[in-house]
C-alpha cells in the first residue's frame, strides 16, 4: 500500500509540474507556444476524462470517491478542467510568495552569519547560517558558508556535510571543492585533497593558477607529514642530534634566565640543525614557540637602542632561523606567516646595528630562493618597510628580484607577483634605483620575458601585465636604455599590446612607447608600419586625458623624425579638427605637442595652403606668446608659425597684420634667456 502511495505521490507532483508548465506558456507572447500549450491541455483533460469513465468516479491522490457519478452536464468537463488548472495556478504563486518570504529571512540571517565569521566569532556565524537553512533549505551560500565556520573551528567533518550539501544543490560549485579540499588536507586525506582541487579545474579551466597553487600545498603539507615520521622515527631510535634537539628546547624553555644563556643555548641548538630530521623536530617540538614566546629574547627583539648582549641574541636568532628554515619549506611558512616575525623582520632588516641588517637580509635571500617563499615574502610582510629597505639595499638583492621575474605567471601566485611589480614600480621611479635596474642587463631581460608570457595569458594576467608596465615605463626614462635592441623588442611587445580591449593596458602600452620611439629612427619606423599613427588618432577621439598625453606624444615623435608619418597624419586628419581642438585645450603637454605636430605637417605639399581660411595664426600666436609654465609650448608655436608663413606666405601676411613679428621677437628672447 505504502509503495502505491509514493508511487500516486511522484505521478501527482509530475502531473504538478508538468501543468504548471503548461500555464506559464499558455501565458507566453509567442502565438506558437500558446497554441501548442493549449493542444498539449486539451490532450491532458481528455486523458482525464478517460480515467474518470474508467473508475466509475473523480479521484484524487489516493482515489478516494470525492463526489458521486453525476448525471452529465453541459460543459462540465471545461469547468472542472478550468478550476483545477486555476487551483494549481493559485497554489504555485502562494507557493513562490512563501518562498521569496523565506529567502529574504535566510538572506538577512547569512548575512549576520558573515558580519560574525568577519569579527572572528565562527561559533556565532555557524548559529546564524543554520537559522538560515531552516528558512530555506535548499540555499547553496549557506551550506558554504557554514562549512567555512567549521573548518575554522576545526570541525572539519561537518564542513565535509555541508559541503557534499553545497554540492547537491549545485554539481559545479568551486567553493565547495575548495572547502572539500581544505578540510581533507586538515585530515592528512591527501590523495582526497588532490581529487577535490582537481574538480576544480574540471569545472573552470581558468582556474588553474590557483589550483596549482592549492596541489602545491597539499604536496608541501603531507611532505611535512613524512618528515614528521621519519624525525620521530630517529627519535625513537636514540639518533643523538634528534635527542639533543627536543632536550634542548626543554632547557631553552626555562625562564628567567640571562640574555647570553638563551644566546649560548640558540647557538649550540644552531649547529645541531645538521639536516631535515634535525628541522623538523625543532618544528614538531614547537620550537618556533619556545623562542618567540620568550620573555627576556622578546624585550632583546623589541628594545631600539640595543647593548652587546642584546645584539648578540637577536644574531644567534637569526642564524637559527636560517639553519631551520635552509630547504624547509614547511619551516618557512611557519616562520613567515607568524604575525610577530612578519612585523620583526622588516624592522631588523632597517636596524642600526649593521650584523643584524646582514643576517635578515641573509634570511630573506634565503627565503627567496623558491617561488612558494617568494610567495610567502609577499603575502605576509609589512610591504611598506620592506619596499624603504629595497630602495637602500637594491644592489644586493637584485639578483632575487631579477628571478621572481623570471617566474612563470601561469604557476605564480598573481597577488603576490603584482604586489612585488607595484613594490618595483614605486621605488624605480627614484632616478638613483632606476639606474641600478637598468644596469642590469639580466633585470631588462627578464622584464621583457614576463611581458611575453602575460601577453600569451591575455586577460587572465590583465593586473600583472598593467604593473608590469608601470615599471617599464620608468626604467624607459632612464637613457640610454639597456641596449637599442631592448628598446625596439619593448616597443614591439606595446605595439601587440595595442590590439588589446582593456583600456588601462593601452595607456599604459602607449605611455612605454612614447618613452622608447626616441631611442632610434629604427624603432620609429617599425611602429609607423605597425600602424602607430591611426591607432594613436583613434586614442585622442575616444582617449582620455592620460591616454591622449601619450598619443600626441607619439604622433610628435614621428611626425618630427619621419616625412611618411606627416603624410599620414594629413590624410588621417584631413581638416586638421583633432590638432586644431588639442591648440585650445588648456593642457600644455598637448597643446605643446599638438604645436610640434602641426608645425611638422606643414612640410607636407598644399597642407598651409588648406588651412588659410583658419584662425590658425591667432591660435598659435596666443600660444607662443602665453605665459606657459613650460618654455617649450611657447617654442613649438613659434616654429609651427614660422614654417606656416614658409609653406604659405598669405599666412606672412596675417601675421604682419597681428604685429605678431614683434610678439615672436620677445617671446624668442624670453625662451632664449630661461
Amino acid at each position: 500500500m505504502a509503495g502505491n502511495q509514493d508511487k500516486d505521490l511522484q505521478r501527482f507532483l509530475k502531473n504538478v509540474d508538468e501543468i504548471a508548465n503548461l500555464i506559464q506558456e499558455m501565458n507566453s507572447d509567442d502565438l506558437a507556444v500558446q497554441q501548442k500549450a493549449f493542444v498539449e491541455t486539451e490532450k491532458r483533460l481528455l486523458h482525464m476524462k478517460e480515467e474518470e469513465e474508467e473508475d466509475g468516479c473523480r479521484t484524487a491522490l489516493n482515489k478516494t470517491m470525492i463526489s458521486p457519478p453525476q448525471a452529465p452536464t453541459e460543459n462540465t468537463d471545461e469547468l472542472n478542467a478550468e478550476a483545477f488548472l486555476a487551483s494549481v495556478e493559485k497554489d504555485a504563486k502562494e507557493r513562490a510568495k512563501r518562498r521569496r518570504e523565506s529567502r529574504a529571512l535566510a538572506d538577512a540571517l547569512k548575512e549576520q552569519g558573515n558580519e560574525a565569521f568577519g569579527k572572528g566569532d565562527y561559533d556565532t556565524a555557524v548559529l546564524r547560517y543554520s537559522e538560515g537553512l531552516e528558512k530555506l533549505k535548499d540555499m547553496k551560500v549557506l551550506y558554504t558558508n557554514r562549512a567555512q565556520a567549521y573548518i575554522k573551528l576545526g570541525n572539519y567533518q561537518k564542513a565535509l556535510v555541508d559541503c557534499d550539501w553545497a554540492l547537491r544543490c549545485d554539481d559545479k560549485c568551486t567553493k565547495a571543492y575548495f572547502l572539500m579540499g581544505k578540510a581533507h588536507l586538515a585530515l592528512k586525506n591527501y590523495s582526497t585533497s588532490r581529487e577535490c582541487y582537481q574538480k576544480i579545474l574540471e569545472i573552470n579551466s581558468k582556474l588553474q593558477t590557483q589550483v596549482k597553487g592549492y596541489l602545491h600545498q597539499v604536496d608541501l603539507r603531507e611532505k611535512a607529514d613524512l618528515q614528521e615520521k621519519e624525525a620521530h622515527e630517529h627519535l625513537d631510535s636514540g639518533r643523538n642530534t634528534a635527542v639533543s634537539t627536543k632536550n634542548l628546547l626543554v632547557t631553552l624553555s626555562k625562564p628567567g634566565q640571562t640574555p647570553l644563556f638563551y644566546a649560548g643555548g640558540i647557538e649550540i641548538l644552531t649547529e645541531m640543525m645538521q639536516g631535515c630530521t634535525e628541522q623538523t623536530l625543532f618544528r614538531t617540538h614547537n620550537g618556533f614557540s619556545v623562542i618567540s614566546d620568550n620573555e627576556v629574547l622578546r624585550r632583546c627583539f623589541f628594545v631600539a637602542e640595543k647593548d652587546a648582549i642584546e645584539e648578540t641574541a637577536c644574531v644567534s636568532v637569526l642564524k637559527l632561523w636560517q639553519a631551520v628554515c635552509s630547504g624547509n619549506e614547511e619551516n618557512q611558512r611557519l616562520l613567515v606567516s607568524h604575525p610577530e616575525w612578519a612585523r620583526l623582520l622588516p624592522s631588523f632588516l632597517a636596524s642600526r646595528i649593521l650584523v643584524i641588517r646582514q643576517q635578515s637580509l641573509a634570511l630573506l635571500l634565503q627565503i627567496a630562493q623558491t617561488g612558494n617563499g617568494r610567495d610567502l615574502i609577499i603575502s605576509h610582510l609589512d610591504l611598506t618597510q620592506l619596499q624603504d629597505w629595497l630602495r637602500v639595499n637594491l644592489p644586493g638583492v637584485l639578483p632575487a628580484l631579477t628571478s621572481i621575474l623570471k617566474h612563470d605567471p601561469r604557476t605564480a601566485n598573481p597577488t603576490a607577483l603584482c604586489q612585488c611589480l607595484a613594490i618595483l614600480g614605486n621605488i624605480s621611479a627614484e632616478p638613483a634605483t632606476r639606474r641600478h635596474m637598468v644596469a642590469c642587463e639580466e633585470f631588462g631581460d627578464a622584464c621583457l620575458g614576463l611581458l611575453a608570457k602575460c601577453e600569451e595569458g591575455e586577460s587572465r594576467f590583465r593586473e600583472v601585465t598593467y604593473m608590469l608596465l608601470g615599471l617599464m615605463m620608468n626604467l624607459c626614462l632612464q637613457t640610454p636604455y639597456v641596449s637599442e635592441s631592448w628598446a625596439a623588442e619593448v616597443s614591439t611587445q606595446c605595439l601587440s599590446l595595442l590590439k588589446s580591449q582593456d583600456g588601462g593596458i593601452l595607456t599604459r602600452a602607449a605611455g612605454v612607447l612614447s618613452r622608447t620611439l626616441p631611442s632610434s629612427l629604427k624603432v620609429t619606423e617599425a611602429a609607423l608600419r605597425a600602424g602607430v599613427v591611426k591607432k594613436m588618432i583613434k586614442f585622442l577621439k575616444t582617449g582620455g586625458p592620460t591616454a591622449s598625453h601619450y598619443a600626441i606624444k607619439i604622433l610628435a615623435i614621428c611626425t618630427n623624425t619621419c616625412h611618411s608619418a606627416r603624410e599620414e597624419l594629413v590624410r588621417l586628419d584631413k581638416h586638421f579638427s583633432i590638432l586644431l581642438q588639442l591648440l585650445n585645450s588648456e593642457d600644455e603637454v598637448l597643446a605643446g605637442n599638438a604645436a610640434l605636430c602641426l608645425g611638422n605637417c606643414m612640410e607636407v605639399p598644399q597642407v598651409a595652403t588648406s588651412l588659410l581660411q583658419t584662425d590658425l595664426v591667432q591660435v598659435l600666436l596666443k600660444l607662443a606668446g602665453g605665459d606657459a609654465q613650460q618654455t617649450a609650448v611657447q617654442l613649438n608655436a613659434g616654429i609651427a608659425l614660422g614654417k606656416l608663413c614658409t609653406a604659405e606666405p598669405r599666412f606672412a601676411t596675417q601675421l604682419r597684420e597681428l604685429h605678431g613679428i614683434e610678439i615672436l621677437s620677445s617671446t624668442m628672447k624670453y625662451i632664449s634667456s630661461a
